[in-house]
């Protein structure tokens, strides 16, 4: 692999950039790998580089239906951040994020990962009580938090409206300093590049179709190419996990459901950040090259569609002009659909299945980008020893049967838990009155608001 530098970029220059060597070869698949991984996203190509890399297990093919980074890898909204609830899910992501900040020097290949912060806005007292909670258990698991009040997010976020007219009046917010955004389509570049120069077959354009069993043992993969032989196969496909089970011949506790993200026409610098709210229900951040990149739920229906309802769309759009009224003529450039796979517990299965030799890795939902190089780094190790890593095994399936979930629906933010929720202010009261639900939000939300007001100099004082 030829080593990217500055010096390079000025010798080739000098023949006008013409003649860089190709990031990965295209091979002829061989007739048997020692692992054979199905999905060529960020989370699948991560696992084939750590394989080579950390396991020494070089024969190894990548197989992806389409080009590689093409699915979800390609379509989100490239945020990063470890501030989950649970020590389990805290763990995972935070090992993710140490890779994370050394990813670019480790794969010669800028993944442009820019620490900017990860606001999450708090808007009752509910929210303030939680937010302390998750900062608490953030920081005795060792990842960074901290807890502003009002007038710090305002200082911290000029353009945020944080007047006592809201619908939704800023009470504080938590802050994740060493959050933020990376380049999406790089960090599947680089782990492909990476990757291919360890000797990791990319077999793109190639759909698997099936697993092929001996005595009830998966032995490889038939694929719209024919068959290819493995001694372990790794199924890492997000929103078509479901199918793929079907195919192997068992369920999984998963549902599909359309994601969408939107992002503007280039403006200014606006936004050095990523805010996230979890009441008004959107989140945005602004790219490199001056985009606002703008997200909310998934929609509530199942589907396998890289599009989404124009209610969603509608309703992200509500919730950003409501928290950022200066945006409100702001031209909208494009929009685009992903197929996310959430779990009953809105954690990830990363796990061994009822068929020997086969390992799945699903279920991350909405935080799958911000786990791709962690994700990539236990199942490389699973599936090099033919184990569970220890940050895996508590996502192992079986949790399923034993009770023993990880209810994450809280901290993973605005995506994860839209297609479930319903507001407050929708809601009936027993006896069925629609306008129940509307009255008793607005009492609830003065009644925190005069709480606020008497505990507010305790809480400026923290």
């Amino acid at each position: 692999m030829q080593r990217y530098s500055g010096f390079g970029l000025f010798k080739h220059s000098l023949s006008h950039h013409e003649n860089w060597q190709r990031m990965w070869r295209t091979p002829t698949p061989k007739k048997v790998y020692d692992v054979v991984i199905v999905g060529g996203g960020g989370h699948g190509l991560a696992t084939a580089y750590y394989l080579a890399k950390e396991h020494g297990i070089t024969n190894v093919a990548v197989v992806e239906k389409g080009w590689l980074g093409g699915g979800n890898t390609a379509r989100n909204t490239t945020i990063v951040r470890s501030n989950y609830l649970w020590d389990e899910s805290a763990h995972l992501y935070e090992h993710a994020m140490k890779l994370w900040e050394g990813l670019s020097q480790d794969l010669n290949y800028n993944v442009m990962f820019s620490q900017r912060g990860v606001y999450n806005l708090c808007h009752t007292l509910q929210d303030i009580r939680d937010s302390e909670r998750r900062v608490s258990a953030n920081r005795l698991n060792g990842v960074d938090g901290e807890l502003l009040n009002a007038k710090q997010v305002a200082d911290e976020i000029p353009y945020l409206d944080c007047s006592k007219n809201t619908r939704y009046p800023v009470m504080g917010a938590t802050v994740q300093r060493r959050g933020g955004v990376a380049r999406h389509d790089a960090v599947a570049w680089g782990f492909a590049r990476a990757a291919d120069a360890l000797g990791v077959d990319l077999i793109q354009q190639t759909e698997v179709i099936g697993f092929r069993k001996e005595n009830g043992v998966c032995i490889g993969v038939e694929t719209s190419k024919g068959f290819i032989g493995a001694k372990r196969v790794g199924v890492v496909t997000a929103g078509n996990s479901g199918h793929m089970a079907k195919l192997a011949g068992f369920r999984l506790p998963i549902e599909s459901h359309p994601l969408q993200a939107l992002v503007s026409e280039p403006i200014k610098p606006i936004i050095d950040s990523v805010i996230m709210s979890n009441a008004v229900h959107g989140y945005i951040s602004q790219s490199d090259k001056g985009d606002l990149v703008i997200g909310a739920g998934i929609d509530g229906y199942n589907g396998y569609g890289q599009r989404g309802s124009y209610p969603v769309i509608e309703h992200t759009i509500q919730a950003i002009v409501e928290m950022f009224p200066v945006l409100s003529r702001v031209r909208m450039n494009r929009q685009w659909g992903g197929i996310v796979d959430t779990t009953p517990d809105a954690c990830p299965i990363i796990s061994k299945t009822p068929v020997p030799n086969l390992f799945f890795n699903c279920g991350w939902g909405t935080g799958g980008f911000k786990a791709t190089p962690g994700s990539g780094n236990v199942f490389a190790a699973s599936l090099a020893k033919g184990e569970m890593h220890p940050l895996a095994a508590p996502f192992s399936i079986d949790r399923f049967h034993t009770g023993a979930l990880i209810d994450e629906h809280g901290a993973a933010a605005v995506a994860q838990v839209s297609g479930r929720r319903v507001h407050p202010a929708r809601q009936r009261d027993p006896g069925g009155e629609p306008g129940a639900g509307v009255r008793c939000w607005r009492a609830r939300c003065a009644a925190d608001r005069q709480d606020l007001k008497a505990t507010g100099e305790n809480l400026a004082s923290r």
